[in-house]
């Protein structure tokens, strides 16, 4: 039988602080979490592999790679104050660490099945500061807007308008711009109406298929 407490700690240790992960937080939030929660059975052994899990095949769903996916939480930088906007949140994964983190978490999938299947996670684990809803990905959670951090734990090729515009003057979205290992983690910042963009680390991470480009053909 794996100890997944373990596992969980060498995690931290082996993957996280050796791939520049040094926010106290953010690594005491990953240590709190037990990540096997929000995989399937036959997945769980695995959990805490240096390795993308595939979740659901409609809407295409990954739970990221630890190192990868605590470097942009790291990123956007989130306050115990802050009200965070979590796009794609799949089965829960990403919407509780970032409750260890922030204030109140706002969870959004396509699928209500992934809805359900988080709110069940989340709910076994007695984590009272997450809601998860039903929304289309690109229109964001326009009602419950602003937010103060927007994360997207994926690769993406663009940035939907409509998500830059549900951020509170001084708010941050962090997503990974591009494909495979040339992809950069990209934090937009909207100041006074403005939004400006820095690019920040390589990384790797799959692809968020409602934010993907289609490819292009010339003759």
């Amino acid at each position: 039988m794996i100890d997944f407490a373990r596992a969980r700690t060498e995690m931290v240790e082996g993957q996280l602080r050796t791939s520049g992960v040094f926010d106290h937080r953010v690594l005491a939030a990953f240590s709190r979490v037990p990540r096997e929660v929000f995989l399937r059975d036959e997945q769980a052994l695995f959990a805490y592999s240096d390795m993308h899990h595939r979740l659901c095949d409609n809407p295409v769903r990954y739970m990221g790679a630890p190192a990868p996916v605590a470097r942009l939480m790291e990123l956007a930088n989130p306050g115990p104050q802050d009200v965070v906007l979590d796009v794609a949140c799949a089965t829960g994964y990403t919407s509780a660490i970032l409750a260890h983190l922030a204030s109140s978490v706002l969870g959004i999938e396509s699928d209500q099945r992934l809805v359900e299947k988080a709110e069940a996670n989340l709910s076994s684990l007695d984590i009272p500061n997450v809601a998860v809803i039903r929304e289309d990905l690109e229109k964001g959670a326009g009602s419950e807007a602003p937010f103060d951090v927007i994360l997207i734990s994926a690769a993406v090729d663009e940035v939907p308008a409509s998500l830059l515009e549900q951020l509170r003057d001084g708010g941050k979205l962090v997503t990974l711009m591009g494909r495979g290992g040339s992809a950069r983690a990209v934090l937009y910042k909207r100041n006074r109406g403005a939004i400006a963009r820095v690019d920040s680390f390589n990384a790797c991470l799959p692809q968020l298929s409602e934010f993907s480009r289609s490819p292009e053909f010339s003759l």
